[in-house]
C-alpha cells in the first residue's frame, strides 16, 4: 500500500509539472500531504516527515539565497562584460571562431548560474555577428545551451543544489568530484563548436549569399554587438574601474568554495557582503540591489524548501523505502546495478518529456532508492543521472529560460527542439560515457 500511494505522489506530482497544472511548489507540497493523509498518517507524523525534509534542504536554500544575490550584483557592476566583449572582438568575421567563440563564451556567462542571465547576456550580443555573417540563429541558441549546461554543474545552480536536497550533503561537496567533469565537458564543446562551425561555414557557402555573409562583417556591424553587451543592465550601476578587485573577489570566493574551511552558505553571505561593500557602499543601493534579485533568490529557495516536504513526506513515511524494495523484486537483478547508468544515458529525453524538477525531485529519489538495495553509492547514482541530464535542461520547453532564448533569437520552440535535440543528447552520453571511464560514476 505505501508503495502505491508513494508512486501515486510521484506520478501526480510529474504529471501537474508536465502539464503545468500547478508550480513546484503548490505540486511538492499539497499532494505528498494529501498522499500522507491517504495513507492513514496523522497530523502528529506528518509534522515529524516536515521537519525532516526541511533540515535535509535547509542548508542548500540558505546557500542558494545568497548565492544569486552575489552573482546578481557582480552582474550589476559589469562584471563580465569585459571578457565577453573580448571574445566577440576575436571572434569578427570568421564563422568557425564564430562558433567557438560562442562556446567559450556561453561558458563565461553562465558563471552565476543563471539560464535567463546567461541568454540575455549572449544572444542580444551575438545575434547580429550571426546574422550578419548568414549563421543560424539555431545554432547560436544551442551552443550557448549546451555551454551553460556544463557550467550549470556549479553548486549554485539548480541541478547540483536539487540533487543535494535529495541525497542530502553540501552542494559543494557535491560539486568538487564534478571539476573534471565540467573542465572535460568545455574542452569537448569548444570541440563540438569547432565542428559545427565548419559544417555551417559549408552550409553557408552553398546559399546565394555565401560571400558577403561568410567575409562581411563591418566595424558598425561589431559596434552594434557590443554597444548591446554594454547596455545590458542599468549604467549606473555599472563599476568598471573596480573590476580587479572584483575579479579578486570572485576568484577568492571560488578558492574558499574549493578548499571549504567554512559552510558554503555562509561563505556566500560573506561573498555578498564584500560585494556590497565594494561596489556600492551607500546603504540604500545596497538594500535596493538586494530587493532586486531577492524574488530570484527567494523563487529558488522556495522550490528546494518544498522539495525537502515532498522528500520528507516520502522517506519519512517510509513509502521511497517500500517503492525501491517492490521494484527490486520485480526488475531483473542483472539491471539493477546498472539502472542509474540506463536512466543518465536517457537524461536529455527524460527532461523533454517531464521537467527538472520532476526529474531530480521525483526520478532520482526513486532511482536512488533502487540502486542503493544493490550496493551502488548514493552519489555515483546521482552523478550518472545529473551528468546524463544537466545540459538537457536547455533543449527542455518546459525551462521557462529556453522560451526566453527562442524568443531573443526570433527562432521557432519546435524547429529548435528538432535542430539540437540530438546534439543535446549525443553530448550528454558521450559525458555519462567518460564519467564512468574515469570513475565519476
Amino acid at each position: 500500500m505505501l508503495s502505491i500511494i508513494g508512486i501515486s505522489i510521484i506520478l501526480i506530482t510529474v504529471a501537474l509539472l508536465i502539464w503545468g497544472k500547478a508550480s513546484p511548489i503548490v505540486a511538492m507540497i499539497i499532494v505528498p500531504l494529501v498522499g500522507a493523509l491517504v495513507a492513514g498518517f496523522g497530523f502528529t507524523e506528518i509534522t515529524d516527515f516536515f521537519e525532516i525534509g526541511i533540515d535535509r534542504v535547509l542548508n542548500v536554500a540558505i546557500m542558494f539565497i545568497f548565492a544569486i544575490l552575489f552573482f546578481g550584483v557582480l552582474q550589476d557592476t559589469g562584471f563580465f562584460e569585459p571578457i565577453i566583449r573580448g571574445m566577440v572582438r576575436l571572434t569578427k568575421g570568421n564563422v568557425v571562431t564564430v562558433a567557438v567563440g560562442t562556446a567559450a563564451i556561453g561558458t563565461i556567462a553562465h558563471l552565476d548560474g543563471a539560464g535567463a542571465t546567461t541568454f540575455l547576456l549572449t544572444i542580444p550580443a551575438l545575434l547580429p555577428l550571426y546574422k550578419r555573417l548568414g549563421m543560424s540563429p539555431y545554432l547560436l541558441v544551442m551552443l550557448v545551451g549546451i555551454s551553460a549546461g556544463i557550467m550549470n554543474m556549479v553548486p549554485w545552480a539548480g541541478p547540483t543544489g536539487r540533487v543535494a536536497s535529495v541525497i542530502g550533503g553540501d552542494p559543494v561537496d557535491i560539486w568538487l568530484p564534478l571539476i573534471p567533469m565540467q573542465i572535460i565537458g568545455v574542452v569537448l564543446v569548444l570541440i563540438l563548436g569547432y565542428i559545427l562551425g565548419i559544417r555551417e561555414k559549408k552550409r553557408i557557402q552553398k546559399t546565394a549569399h555565401s560571400e558577403a555573409a561568410a567575409t562581411a562583417m563591418t566595424d558598425a556591424d561589431l559596434k552594434e554587438a557590443l554597444n548591446s553587451i554594454s547596455n545590458s543592465g542599468d549604467p549606473k550601476l555599472k563599476r568598471y574601474h573596480l573590476i580587479w578587485p572584483n575579479a579578486i573577489l570572485f576568484v577568492a570566493l571560488i578558492g574558499v568554495l574549493v578548499w571549504n574551511p567554512l559552510p558554503s552558505a555562509y561563505i556566500f553571505m560573506i561573498g555578498l557582503v564584500l560585494a556590497l561593500m565594494i561596489n556600492y557602499p551607500n546603504v540604500q543601493t545596497q538594500m535596493d540591489r538586494i530587493k532586486e534579485h531577492s524574488p530570484s533568490a527567494l523563487l529558488m529557495a522556495a522550490v528546494i524548501l518544498s522539495a525537502g516536504t515532498f522528500l520528507g513526506v516520502l522517506d519519512g513515511s517510509g513509502m521511497l523505502e517500500s517503492i525501491a524494495t517492490d521494484s527490486v523484486a520485480i526488475l531483473p537483478a542483472a539491471v539493477l546495478p546498472f539502472l542509474h547508468i540506463i536512466i543518465g544515458l536517457l537524461g536529455v529525453p527524460f527532461d523533454i518529456v517531464t521537467s527538472t524538477d520532476a526529474y531530480y525531485f521525483a526520478l532520482l529519489p526513486i532511482v536512488e532508492g533502487i540502486t542503493s538495495e544493490v550496493g551502488v553509492a548514493s552519489t555515483s547514482t546521482a552523478y550518472a543521472l545529473l551528468i546524463g541530464n544537466v545540459v538537457g535542461t536547455f533543449v527542455s520547453p518546459l525551462a521557462p529560460a529556453v522560451w526566453l532564448a527562442v524568443g531573443l533569437a526570433g527562432i521557432d520552440m519546435g524547429k529548435y527542439i528538432r535542430y539540437s535535440f540530438f546534439w543535446f543528447w549525443g553530448f550528454s552520453i558521450v559525458m555519462v560515457l567518460i564519467a564512468i571511464l574515469i570513475g565519476v560514476v
